[in-house]
């Protein structure tokens, strides 16, 4: 693993570490790039304050501080900024006049919530194909926006009903990336945790259709980008399911 782009820091409220362990902690693991993605602030226009990200008024400090990091660093790895966010186009103008502000080198799609922070969470168990539908069709709208590097734990949504109906709708998102040519994520944490994510009937799906796809580690700790087993583990499930791996992505 030479790349990994998805890397949160104690902004988000639920991370913990300070940027420079994850930067030193990245490079003993021989990463030759550390992305980090923390959970992207948004601009709510009824004052909502979320408990799961950073908000607008801390960005300013955490480009602070990486940019120091990424020339402090700049011989030993390369240093990415960026954000996980949402697709949700009520907010993007306000969050694009935001970020106008400073040196954004990407985003990664995450779709957590149908709607805001308050809203549906979508790795709530459900077997409701309505909120299946709005997650395919959210993630789908958002990636051909062209605004996301790639698709973070595509298989978040937790659906717990008709097999047939998970294979209908999330058979579409597969066929929509492949067919913008997007890779998605094969989730790290979620392998490492033993949470519901990654789905194993979702990545054959992807195998079988040729899905580019790309390690993300999700760190939360520095810690988690030391886990080489769990690296290890994510890479034979991709082999199990013929699943080609990118080392890393293009940032121009």
């Amino acid at each position: 693993m030479l790349a990994n782009y998805h890397t949160h820091t104690k902004r988000c409220h639920h991370a913990w570490g300070e940027d420079r362990e994850y930067v030193e902690a990245a490079i003993k693991a021989g990463l030759q790039v550390l992305g980090f993605s923390d959970h992207c602030p948004w601009v709510y226009p009824d004052g909502f304050v979320s408990g799961i990200r950073m908000t607008p008024a801390e960005t300013e400090e955490y480009f602070d501080s990486l940019e120091w990091l990424k020339k402090e660093y700049e011989k030993e790895i390369t240093i990415c900024i960026g954000f996980e966010s949402e697709y949700t186009p009520e907010l993007i103008e306000d969050q694009d006049a935001l970020f106008d502000q400073y040196p954004l080198d990407y985003l990664i799609l995450g779709q957590h919530f149908l709607g805001s922070d308050d809203q549906t969470y979508v790795g709530v168990a459900t077997d409701r194909e309505e909120i299946l539908i709005r997650y395919v069709d959210s993630v789908i709208e958002g990636m051909r926006s062209g605004r996301y590097l790639y698709l973070a734990h595509p298989d978040l949504i937790h659906f717990t009903g008709d097999g047939d109906i998970y294979e209908k709708h999330m058979l579409r998102l597969c066929l929509e990336m492949k067919e913008l040519d997007m890779p998605m994520e094969l989730n790290i944490l979620g392998l490492a945790d033993g949470r519901h994510y990654p789905v194993e009937r979702f990545l054959k799906m992807a195998g079988e259709i040729g899905n580019p796809y790309i390690l993300g580690i999700d760190a939360h700790t520095p810690q988690q980008l030391l886990n080489r087993a769990a690296v290890e583990e994510a890479e034979k499930l991709c082999e199990k399911y013929g699943i080609r791996l990118m080392d890393e992505m293009s940032l121009l």
